[in-house]
Parts: C-alpha cells; structure tokens; sequence
C-alpha cells in the first residue's frame, strides 16, 4: 500500500470512529438514567454555538431549518436540502445529533434511504413523527389527521434495517395528544412503534401544562425512554420532568427564535440612524466570526502546505503627542486606553493576526512610556519640531522588502489589512470611499483623489490608481479618505527609500507628511488605492476614543 492509499485508509477509519463515538454517545443520553437536554441548532454556526454553551447534543430541528432557508414547516424543503444543511452541521461539531426527520420524507422506502444518508455523514439518530406526507406542524390547526398505525411502524422498521451502526438512535413521535385522540390511542401507537423497533418514545403536547405529559409517562411504565419537548408547556420546572423519569429534553426552536428578535431589532435600528454607531458595541465583533468558524485553523493549515513567501514587515508612527486632554498629559495619544490594552496594543495586535511579526514602532513624545512587547522601537526625539517624514526616515532600515506602514493613531478591521498584503501592486493604499462625505475632527483630513472612484459594483475590479492626497481638494475630485494605511512590495520599498532620499536632499524631509510622499510617489509609479466603506477609525477626539471602544 503506498503513503497515499495509507493516509486514506486511516482518514477514514478515523471518521468510521469518531461517527461510532457519536452514534453510541446519542444511545448514551437517551437511555441514561440521568435526564439529558437536546439544543436546536438549524445549520454549521448554531451547531457550534450549542456545542460551545456545553450541551452534549443537538437537536436539528426541521422548522427552524426550514424557517432559515425561508421555507414553511411542511416539507417544502427537499430532504436532499436538509440532508445538506445536516452535513454542515455535522462537520461544524463534535456533537450527537438527532435529526427531526419529519414524518421520514414520505413512506417505508423514503425512510430507509433517509436514514441511510444520515449514518453515512455521522448523524446519529432521527425522529419520526407519525403523520401523513407532507407533515403539518403541530401547533397549526386541529385534529391532523395521523398515519396508520401498522404502515408506521413499516417505516419505523424499514428504518432500523437501513441504519449503519448498531448505535444509531431512531426516535418515534406519538401525535396522538396533539391530535386530540386521547390518552389511550397514545399509549397503544406508542407500545406499537415500541415494538416495531423505536429506540425511544417522543409524546408531544400543545397544551400548556404539563399534566397529559406526566399522566403519560406514568403509564408507560418506562417500557423505552421517553423524550419531550416543552415549547408549550415551557413554565413547569425541570425538576418536575427528572423527577417523573423523562429521558431527554429538547429544547426545539429557541435559538432561531432569539436570532430573529436580535436581527429584527438591528436591522430596524440601522434603517433608523441610516449608521451603524448604535449597534456596532451591541453585535458580536467580526473577529468572533471569524473564530467560530475556525480561521485560525485555516492559517496553521496554509503555514504547512502554502508556499512559504517572506513576512512582510510594518512600521508603526506614533512619535507624535495627540491631544486628548488630561489623557495625553503623561503619554502619547498611541498609549491611551481602548478596552483594557493602549491603542498601540489593539492596532500591533491586528498586524500580528495578519502574519506581521517584525513590527518597528517610531516614538517620540513621552517615548518612556511607549513599551510594548515584541517590538522594536526607534526613537524621533526631534518629534517637536519634525513632521512624519522625518519620524518614517528614522526607521528607514526597516523598509527593506514588503512592509506596512501605519499611524500609530489608527484602528481598522483586519480584512482591510488582508487585502493589502494579498494585492499584486508594489504600492497600494486603503482608501475609504465613505469619506467623501465631511465629518467632524480636529486635524486636516487626508483626501484621495484617484482616476477611478468607488464604485460599488462587486463585479467591477478594474483597478484604480492614486492621483494625489491633500486636504484641500474641490469636493468634485474627491473619491474618498486614505486610512493611514499603505503596503509597499519589495520594488515599492526601493521606491519609497528613493524618494525620501530625494525629498531629503531638497530640504523636505524635517516638515513633510506622508500624504506629499505618496503624492510624489504616485507621479512616477503606479500606486494602486483599494476602497472599503468603512471599518476603522482614526482617533483625533474623545468622540472618537469612546467609539474605539466598540470596534471589535
């Protein structure tokens, strides 16, 4: 057997197991002795979310699949779209799951293929209600009519034959009580569906007490596990269910319901403040996203088997003293507080995420308090009376190859910065669109002008290429705002050395800013703006300083 074939061999055995270990980790909860609780979960994200509340499993429910896809709850999605659904689930966690299967997608034979497609992605088990195809939901109308009894249990059995492991847990829902059929014909289904091979029993209920549930599970003697679901009747303590011998509660549909108060609530309040200010500090943060779906597991993967290329360096400016009142008395504005670490921290940090490690910081005023770990400093100690030329010249050995170079006052989202390093362009700059309309601040804004504005056609990626920066320029020629933020290749840097060299010979280089250095740039070699609608932040106020504080 060759290296590949071998890997394969073990890839899959690994699965077979850990699809074992879930499949038997199901039939554990539902036959314990101790009461176990199922979470709903309705695609990838909402499974690990459960997964990382500490639930031991999950419930796939079939509305609330249904309702995210914008479907009603009566099999309107095919079960080839929830078996996809399904399988993101599977591969988002490590959790049991048992799926809500509905009434089996249709008869005996509908159910065999269905529980067959689940084994084979490690679901580990189904419930099937007894009603007819397509199914209703149980808590619309009256009296559905319900399936009978023996071709039932036919699916019931024909389910059993088809799964492929002897762990995988097949739930039959009685709908007897939801129906109005009474006490009597549920227990009889319920011995029936017993007996035709269900691993446990699931008795509904619309009403809102607990009694027929109880009277129920009284009765039954615990012949099988008894499994419930409490929407209705949600009031009755737990305790009342451990202490009657329940098996498992499913807690069905509890996290869509929530999403869609939280997303109805955000989605008003932005078209009413037509801005994000008061919602940003109130919605999970981007970078929270992007760790419940695993990007940095994707990184260590693309360190092992990308190409390794030369980490690109950055070189922060923050020499300057700011002006925030009696918090800059003692430090620099790059030192004040956001969320428990200085703005130098938050800002060093977004950089080491995109892979930046060889970090030089220029400071300058009240530079003993400029510390930060990891980094290398390099003092301006002309920085009272030189601009930022000066300060980026001082650490002009650092721009050597590919390297970022940023205000030391600046926050932005990181995929800004990814977009920066994975462009082609020896020079390109971040440029936000959104600035072409004026806000308040204390200092000259930096105004782009480029031979292409911002489209906002997703489709349109023909690039666009910097004019010149300035702070002053006529409203008709402004396509946005520079961030603060420009990446330079290998060539760029050789550029960028050359011109300040070339600037510091003509007696320029004490007074002035980056925004005449690209400018200058920009009239000899192309230097490429990317355009984003917002996303950072630059701190000139306190105004600002309390918005930092919210952008995650």
């Amino acid at each position: 057997m060759n290296d590949a074939a071998s890997r394969d061999s073990i890839r899959i055995a690994a699965a077979r197991h850990s699809r074992v270990t879930r499949f038997a980790a199901l039939r554990h909860q539902i036959q314990s002795p101790s009461m176990s609780f199922l979470m709903e979960a309705h695609d990838g994200l909402s499974a690990k979310i459960v997964e990382e509340a500490g639930f031991r499993g999950i419930w796939a429910s079939g509305l609330t699949m249904s309702a995210s896809l914008g479907l009603r709850d009566s099999n309107e999605a095919s079960w080839t779209q929830v078996l996809d659904a399904l399988e993101y689930m599977a591969d988002a966690t490590s959790l049991p799951i048992l799926v809500d299967g509905d009434t089996g997608h249709g008869n005996f034979n509908n159910v065999r293929r269905f529980v067959r497609k689940l084994g084979e992605r490690g679901l580990a088990g189904v419930c099937i209600e007894d009603k007819l195809f397509p199914k209703t939901n149980s808590f619309i109308g009256e009296g559905q009519a319900l399936a009978d009894v023996e071709e039932f249990c036919g699916r019931i059995k024909a389910g059993k034959d088809s799964q492929i492991d002897d762990d995988f847990v097949l739930v039959a829902r009685v709908e007897a009580l939801i129906s109005g059929l009474g006490m009597e014909e549920a227990l009889r289904r319920a011995e029936a569906y017993h007996r035709a091979g269900a691993d446990a029993i699931l008795i509904h209920s619309k009403r809102a007490g607990a009694e027929e549930i109880l009277d129920f599970t009284r009765r039954w003697g615990n012949r099988a596990p008894v499994v419930i679901v409490p929407t209705m009747y949600y009031a009755v303590p737990t305790q009342v269910f451990r202490e009657a011998g329940i098996s498992t509660v499913i807690w069905a549909n509890h996290l869509l319901r929530s999403a869609l108060v939280a997303m109805r609530e955000t989605a008003a309040r932005i078209a009413e403040d037509e801005s994000l200010v008061r919602v940003e500090g109130q919605v999970a943060s981007v970078q929270e996203v992007f760790r419940l779906v695993g990007n940095a597991e994707l990184e260590q993967a693309e360190r092992r088997y990308l190409p390794a290329r030369p980490a690109a360096a950055a070189v922060v400016l923050a020499a300057s003293a700011g002006d925030l009142g009696t918090l800059t008395a003692d430090r620099p504005k790059c030192m004040v507080d956001i969320r428990g670490r200085p703005l130098l921290g938050s800002l060093v940090h977004t950089l080491r995420e995109s892979g930046l490690r060889d970090i030089t910081v220029v400071r300058g005023y009240r530079k003993e308090a400029v510390q930060l770990g990891g980094v290398r400093m390099v003092d301006n100690d002309r920085h009272a009376e030189t601009g930022e030329l000066w300060s980026l010249a001082c650490a002009r050995d650092a721009i050597r190859g590919e390297t970022v170079i940023a205000y030391g006052d600046v926050l932005f989202r990181r995929h800004i910065l990814d977009a920066l390093l994975t462009s082609e362009a020896d020079i390109v700059l971040a440029v936000d669109s959104l600035g072409t309309a004026a806000r308040a601040t204390t200092t000259p804004r930096d105004l782009v002008a480029a031979d292409r504005g911002f489209s906002g056609d997703y489709l349109d990626d023909l690039p666009a290429q910097l004019r010149r920066i300035a702070p002053d320029l006529p409203p008709a020629e402004v396509c946005g705002e520079w961030m603060g933020l420009v990446r330079v290749s290998a060539a760029g840097a050789g550029w960028l050395r050359e011109e300040l060299a070339a600037m510091e010979a003509e007696g320029l280089l004490e007074t002035a800013d980056l925004p005449r250095l690209l400018t200058r740039l920009a009239a000899r070699h192309p230097v490429r703006v990317l355009y984003f609608t917002g996303h950072w932040l630059d701190i000139d106020t306190l105004g600002d300083l309390a918005e930092a504080r919210n952008l995650g």
